[in-house]
């Protein structure tokens, strides 16, 4: 009897492990084999693959269940799609892209631009999208679950950031100043103000231009070098107030509430370019202004320094590096196509590029044509004036003198090359090309050269309302993806933080607000541009590399493309394999080889505004 209890407990044991063994054969088969390159067998150890987090997310596990309907989700498609779209087009499309274009060979350059956005923009956006969504985590967990070891990408991720964070409020603040501003007639800097004291014309105005005294005595009250501080502008203080202001109270809200925002903020901007354009192209000098834009060079392909140029407005158009893309994306659905939305946000930023390029240098086509214009007016009634002397009639010529105004640029010009030498100095030529030139990059387009062609155009105040508005919602919607870069992966990684969230949103602004301050003084346009030279180019560029080794290389390429492929339901080209392991990791390095021998070679340098020469100087 005791026997045959012990064989029948014996045989009972036997079943129970038989059971056991398939349970644990198909875990051990559903976990991918483990990485050669770990001493202990396996880089991931401590970390679960984006097809397990999928799979699990399939199966419903509870832990799943519950941090999925604790993290907030788009309303819509839609909606994540401006958020992207209005995050990666900003204020460089605006004036950046077009000064590039401009400087490097027009349509050449934007041939050489498509094609570095295709071979690396797009599966380097691509690559970021699929990370966020597949592990539904910010910069810092998505770095952090593929291993521990690689969570000071997300780090760095959000220090470069809350840098860009404190400088780009302030070019809103300056939107916010201007916009206040537009809003009477005639606008403040379509003429020079007049000396209380002399009664005579303000001789910093007289010797520049009213649009530039405008801007760096009222705006900026600037000074003649970053070594004077001076005291803070008490206005522009106060509209970088109220700048982070807005910003603060569009966070506090979170994804939905600034998205829904971003239905405006994102929207707005197209419309108010199709505007000008339009109205553009019924301007004298539009023509000339677009055909200056796209005229190609392309011998410009020869220079390394239009590659860099190329491949860094590909790196920041895109937001690469900065953590916000994994951070818009981690609120999608887990099998949302992320691969269709890389290639269309990538074509819509492109677009965009190109059409406020259009924008602008119809614009700047017609300021030039006026600038132009009064020149030949000026010169010609010099010469009448010469004429009516008795000079030398050899040198007359041949159009209308008695009215100036109705002379032709290019027949003055005709005359000029003929005979502008027998002259001397007082009869100039009038440069058409030579204004295009002027005035056209960052700060100097939107805020010197624009304001003046605006302030050309019939209701001028209506035009600058609407520009200023258009730069202040392209700001905003930059800075809300920016923010969002900062506050997500410290909400996903610090379960304090993520608990009191507003007081967390609150304190970041109000810390980015008080080391603001430091571009506010009048030294603080220097400070801005060195901000926007240093603190960022390079950190994102290293920030880039990290981020491909550890897909391409550490984590694999090939496995990254099995988790994609269960989350989309169909696999990638094999073209991304390469293209994330060799050409976009070689093409980053060399950009920052390209980027350090610059600094090396070149040293750091900014244009300051001389009040008393009225003269940039180069110190």
């Amino acid at each position: 009897m005791l026997w045959g209890q012990l064989f029948k407990k014996f045989i009972l044991d036997q079943n129970d492990l038989d059971l056991e063994i398939p349970c644990f054969a198909i875990q051990d088969q559903m976990e991918k084999p483990p990485l050669p390159n770990d001493e202990n067998g396996s880089v991931l150890a401590e970390s679960r693959s984006g097809m397990a987090l999928v799979l699990a997310d399939e199966e419903g596990s509870s832990g799943a269940d519950v941090q999925e309907d604790d993290r907030p989700a788009w309303d819509s498609k839609l909606q994540y799609v401006l958020a992207q779209v209005g995050f990666s087009v900003g204020l460089g499309n605006v004036w950046r892209f077009p000064y590039l274009c401009h400087q490097n060979g027009g349509g050449a350059f934007m041939l050489l631009y498509v094609m570095l956005l295709l071979i690396i923009g797009v599966p380097l956006f691509f690559m970021e999208l699929a990370a966020g969504q597949s592990i539904r985590q910010g910069s810092i967990g998505v770095w952090k679950h593929i291993s521990p070891r690689l969570a000071g990408i997300g780090y760095s991720s959000c220090m470069v950031c809350f840098f860009v964070a404190l400088y780009y409020n302030v070019i809103i603040a300056w939107s916010l100043f201007y916009m206040g501003n537009s809003f009477q007639y005639p606008l403040p800097w379509e003429q020079c103000p007049v000396d209380m004291i002399s009664n005579q014309t303000v001789k910093e105005c007289a010797a520049s231009s009213p649009t530039s005294y405008f801007w760096f005595r009222k705006a900026l009250d600037i000074s003649d070098s970053i070594d004077q501080s001076g005291e803070f502008n008490p206005i522009m203080t106060g509209c970088l107030l109220a700048a982070w202001a807005i910003v603060c109270l569009a966070m506090i809200k979170g994804i939905k509430s600034s998205a829904k925002v971003m239905y405006f903020s994102s929207v707005f901007p197209y419309a108010v370019l199709i505007c000008f354009l339009i109205r553009g192209l019924m301007l004298d000098g539009a023509i000339e202004g677009i055909k200056y834009m796209f005229y190609p060079k392309l011998e410009i392909w020869g220079e390394v320094q239009v590659w860099r140029q190329a491949a860094t407005q590909v790196f920041f158009a895109l937001g690469l590096g900065y953590g916000s893309v994994i951070a818009y994306s981690s609120y999608n659905p887990v099998h949302n196509n992320c691969h269709r939305d890389a290639i269309m946000v990538s074509g819509i930023n492109f677009m965009t590029s190109v059409l406020a390029s259009l924008v602008v240098f119809v614009v700047l086509g017609f300021r030039a044509k006026n600038i132009a214009l009064d020149c030949v007016a000026t010169n010609v009634a010099r010469l009448a004036g010469m004429a009516t002397t008795g000079s030398s009639q050899q040198w007359w010529p041949w159009f209308n003198m008695s009215d100036p105004k109705s002379v032709a640029l290019q027949d003055y010009r005709e005359w000029y090359n003929h005979y502008g030498s027998l002259l001397g100095s007082n009869i100039t030529d009038c440069d058409l090309e030579r204004e295009m030139s002027k005035g056209v990059e960052g700060t100097g387009l939107a805020f010197i050269a624009f304001t003046e062609a605006m302030a050309l155009f019939p209701a001028s105040p209506f035009w600058s309302t609407l520009f200023f508005l258009m730069l202040l919602n392209l700001g905003l919607s930059t800075m809300f993806g920016t923010m969002q870069g900062i506050l997500t992966p410290l909400m996903d990684n610090f379960r304090v933080l993520g608990r009191h969230k507003t007081m967390l949103t609150v304190c970041s602004c109000i810390l980015g607000f008080f080391i603001g301050l430091l571009f506010t003084q009048r030294s603080g346009n220097y400070f801005v541009t060195m901000f926007d030279d240093y603190s960022a180019t390079l950190p994102l560029i290293v920030v880039v590399i990290f981020e491909t080794v550890s897909v391409a290389w550490i984590y694999s390429a090939d496995r990254f493309l099995d988790d994609v492929e269960v989350m989309l339901h169909w696999r990638p080209p094999v073209v991304y394999h390469y293209l994330w392991k060799y050409v976009c990791l070689f093409g980053m390095v060399g950009l920052l080889a390209a980027s350090l021998l610059r600094m090396v070679f070149k040293r750091p340098t900014y244009t300051a505004w001389n009040h008393t020469t009225v003269l940039y100087t180069l110190k």
